[in-house]
């Protein structure tokens, strides 16, 4: 171990590191459960996805001990999930094969410019008020999302949506678990959103609202599993569809990462040389994403937990990747957790996200009104790649406007000019 992590270098010991890999395991296990639930609206039933997500999680921090000697966690992303299931898959049409398809390759992408230094040139061609906005509308997103899931908010012919009637059991246990997860997370219980799933469950059955069907443990069901296991569809491939998706996938994977890994390694552990390893690390479990059946893979903010028990080196992910493992076994439970248990995560977890918004200059109209058009439209025309198009199309024909086209880079062009070209084809 001493060998291959470097624990004296690192001034870390196997115990710290332990305890480590146990506390980021338990702060983010709940991924499992919410990115199987968010994919499986893409058409694909949550047990298989499940799988997915487990084995993706255990290579994605297998990967980050072995490339970067990092205690990241490196799982499916919340967010870009959402971006997967609801945008490609139900907007621009792609089925989940082809969206996995898409997955692989924007991995492949990413890797390609995580290898190079064309992440810290796009990184810096991208003006800082679009890339929080993005962040921001995606927080909206999903806390609507989770409002959705919960049952408290459904269609309405008049007003689009509207409040459902407390009259309905189910709202008023959601409510009930809401307040539970809140409190556990405002007082920064270890595991809070573990154990409000856990009691969430647990209190569903004894109410009647979920019916428990199962025996006990059981090994998984490979052959469901086999359906999206190493099944990339090429179909679509040359399609304007496919390539917008993909196009979108890279650019979120690299602004996203390039955020959190930029925190946890300059602002936590103080280890900057590591951060370029860690974004290929990121980027290889992307493309093991699109083979394994998930969409794509982030350094997780919930890892930060680890880093701040004391984990420094790549044995903080091993552990978790092997207790991730260990998951396996509980599949026939996962599957008994009601969207009621999921919601307030979701809802708690985009009011995270929103906080990015105090870093958009909102005083500069050439700044403040294409990060405002990011923020309303990626939640309101529930799609995130519609709402990221109008952010940067906004933004550059605003600078423009105003005389300052100094202030727009050429991949700003680039991606606007190809946003463009992108809404053209929907019309036709």
């Amino acid at each position: 171990m001493e060998r291959l992590f470097n624990f004296t270098k690192h001034k870390t010991s196997l115990k710290t590191e332990l305890i480590a890999g146990l506390t980021s395991f338990f702060s983010a296990v709940y991924i499992i459960v919410v990115n199987a639930s968010i994919l499986s609206d893409g058409g694909v039933k949550q047990e298989p996805l499940i799988i997915a997500t487990i084995l993706a999680s255990f290579i994605g921090c297998l990967l980050a001990a072995f490339v970067s000697n990092a205690p990241l966690i490196i799982m499916p992303g919340m967010g870009i999930n959402a971006l997967f299931t609801y945008t490609i898959i139900h907007t621009l049409g792609l089925n989940f094969n082809q969206a996995l398809t898409s997955v692989f390759t924007a991995g492949v992408l990413f890797l390609i410019i995580a290898s190079t230094k064309l992440s810290k040139i796009l990184d810096k061609a991208i003006p800082k008020s679009l890339k929080e906005s993005i962040s921001v509308g995606i927080g909206f997103f999903i806390t609507f999302l989770g409002l959705q899931k919960s049952g408290l908010i459904a269609a309405d012919p008049s007003t689009f949506v509207k409040i459902q009637s407390f009259n309905n059991p189910r709202i008023v246990f959601f409510i009930i678990i809401f307040i539970i997860t809140l409190i556990l997370f405002v007082k920064n219980i270890p595991g809070a959103f573990l154990i409000s799933i856990i009691v969430a469950t647990i209190s569903s059955i004894m109410l009647g609202l979920t019916e428990l069907n199962i025996s006990g443990f059981s090994l998984p069901n490979f052959k469901e599993y086999s359906s999206i296991f190493f099944k990339l569809d090429f179909t679509n491939f040359f399609t304007s569809q496919f390539w917008i998706a993909t196009f979108s996938f890279t650019l979120i994977l690299v602004f996203e990462n390039i955020g959190i890994l930029h925190g946890q390694m300059t602002g936590l552990l103080n280890a900057p040389e590591k951060q370029n390893k860690s974004l290929v690390a990121v980027a290889l479990s992307t493309i093991a994403c699109g083979l394994l059946g998930t969409s794509p893979s982030v350094s997780t903010v919930e890892g930060t937990a680890g880093i701040s028990a004391g984990g420094k080196t790549g044995f903080t992910a091993i552990v978790t990747a092997f207790l991730i493992l260990t998951s396996m076994l509980f599949i026939p439970f996962l599957t008994l957790i009601p969207d009621e248990a999921i919601a307030p995560i979701l809802i708690i977890l985009g009011s995270l996200m929103v906080k990015s918004i105090k870093e958009i200059d909102l005083e500069d109209i050439s700044e403040g009104i294409p990060a405002f058009l990011t923020i309303a439209l990626i939640p309101l025309t529930f799609s995130i790649i519609d709402g990221i198009a109008f952010g940067f199309i906004s933004y550059t024909l605003i600078k423009l406007i105003v005389k300052k086209k100094e202030e727009i880079s050429i991949p700003m062009y680039i991606i606007s000019i190809t946003f463009i070209i992108y809404f053209l084809l929907s019309a036709l």
